[in-house]
């Protein structure tokens, strides 16, 4: 599909990439009743799931970032926008995200498919909806283009469309951008959460074998996913574990409608994650580079109830792409 000229056009203060990241953390604050399920796996572990039901025929199976939950600013402005517009939302807590650490030792990781097939699954055999979109952000972004790469026509009948805000299609892009200096900050903050909860696996999981002081050196995710995630995954290291997770490689096999929305300006991705090449040649895949936006942002005001322009692209792709039954 040819590149989708977007129209987001935000004035100074907001052209600011680390503003825009970091706005709807400060400023604003939305909230959802949600009701929680937890849903017991096949490996005797569990995951917890979080409804904003209006009792909508059309749902929205959403995925979080890298250490957030159904409880982030930016999918609880999502889940309330769409919910204004017909659409119930499930959010899918990965491992260990919920407010509770799970059960076995490994978590989650930025490639890992298996939980979004399992739940989808479960929504076929509870729920009734003739639509469901998969909406990821960031990392849930590259969660939900991996899996319709891999599904490619075996994709659920139902799945209309697939939508990924600011997914890292290139991790180890993304991983080297966010070591840099200029980043500091937000190395620190993923890191302090991963490494606390990594310590608590240890504890419950001694037989692992964990080197805890090796795991709380870890400067970048090259060290924390060296020490942890690519183990505790069965990858070789953390370059095998990003390679075989980054969702670029499997987007020429999408055959789903897909909407991919990243900024020029994110802090958190390189050029190698948005994929310009791919999209132009594609089918399927709908791909829009506003210049400004930061990492999930796209702010342009500085009430956070006008800064609806990112769900508004979400909820009306999923619209537009609605199986016609």
């Amino acid at each position: 599909m040819p590149i989708l000229k977007s129209n987001f056009s935000p004035k100074f203060p907001f052209t600011n990439k680390h503003l825009s990241t970091v706005f709807r953390t400060i400023f604003s604050s939305p909230k959802v009743n949600y009701d929680r399920q937890r849903i017991e796996t096949k490996d005797q572990d569990f995951l917890d799931i979080d409804i904003s039901s209006i009792q909508s025929e059309n749902l929205a199976l959403m995925i979080h970032g890298l250490e957030g939950s159904s409880n982030s600013k930016y999918i609880r402005s999502t889940v309330n926008f769409l919910n204004r517009n017909n659409i119930d939302v499930i959010i899918l807590n990965l491992r260990g995200c919920s407010g509770y650490i799970n059960k076995t030792f490994k978590a989650y990781h930025s490639g890992e498919t298996g939980d979004l097939a399992f739940i989808l699954q479960y929504i076929e055999q509870q729920y009734t909806y003739k639509n469901i979109s998969l909406v990821g952000f960031s990392l849930g972004g590259n969660v939900v283009l991996k899996y319709a790469g891999e599904q490619k026509k075996n994709l659920l009948n139902k799945v209309s469309s697939v939508v990924a805000i600011c997914p890292p299609c290139d991790l180890k892009g993304s991983s080297e951008i966010l070591a840099k200096k200029s980043n500091s900050i937000y190395m620190k903050r993923f890191l302090n959460t991963l490494i606390s909860k990594s310590v608590i696996k240890s504890q419950m999981h001694p037989e692992q074998s964990l080197d805890i002081h090796q795991l709380k050196q870890s400067k970048n995710f090259k060290d924390f996913d060296g020490v942890f995630t690519a183990p505790s995954f069965g990858f070789k290291d953390a370059e095998d574990y990003w390679k075989k997770a980054s969702s670029k490689q499997f987007l020429k096999d999408v055959q789903v409608p897909t909407y991919v929305l990243s900024a020029e300006n994110d802090p958190f991705l390189s050029k190698s994650c948005i994929p310009y090449t791919i999209a132009k040649e594609h089918a399927f895949l709908h791909l829009e580079v506003p210049k400004f936006g930061g990492h999930i942002g796209f702010i342009d005001s500085w009430l956070p109830s006008k800064n609806t322009w990112c769900e508004e692209r979400i909820e009306k792709f999923i619209t537009e792409n609605l199986n016609k039954q």
